[in-house]
């Protein structure tokens, strides 16, 4: 069983910055995509952003331009830099792998990011 270890997350500022890693138990390459989503506890989880095999980018149109994702294949590991947080951005963020397979896809157990105003 694939397992997905998260880091960072936490509580900042409105204007601030955060950055989330996500630490897969195999080879980030052996996934179609990997990436991030988030869920607010009333809405649905929804997409933040995810990055391909080949390095494209996928963002959700409410990060454009203040989220970035990225991977170091050295350490295995998919970043998410979060730059001018909003109140907004409030949610518990959870990573998300994808294989070529239809079904092999994994979840982190999720981390919690709060902006305060």
């Amino acid at each position: 069983q694939v397992q997905l270890v998260e880091s960072g997350g936490g509580l900042e500022q409105a204007g601030g910055s955060l950055r989330l890693g996500c630490n897969p138990s195999r080879d980030i390459l052996s996934f179609k995509v990997t990436g991030w989503y988030r869920e607010c506890p009333s809405k649905e989880r929804e997409l933040v952003a995810i990055i391909s095999k080949r390095g494209t980018t996928v963002y959700g149109d409410s990060v454009k331009g203040r989220f970035t994702i990225d991977r170091d294949v050295a350490k295995n590991v998919v970043y998410l830099q979060m730059n001018s947080l909003e109140p907004e951005d409030t949610a518990v963020y959870f990573c998300y792998a994808a294989a070529a397979n239809v079904g092999d896809e994994y979840w982190g157990q999720g981390t919690q990011v709060t902006v305060s105003s």
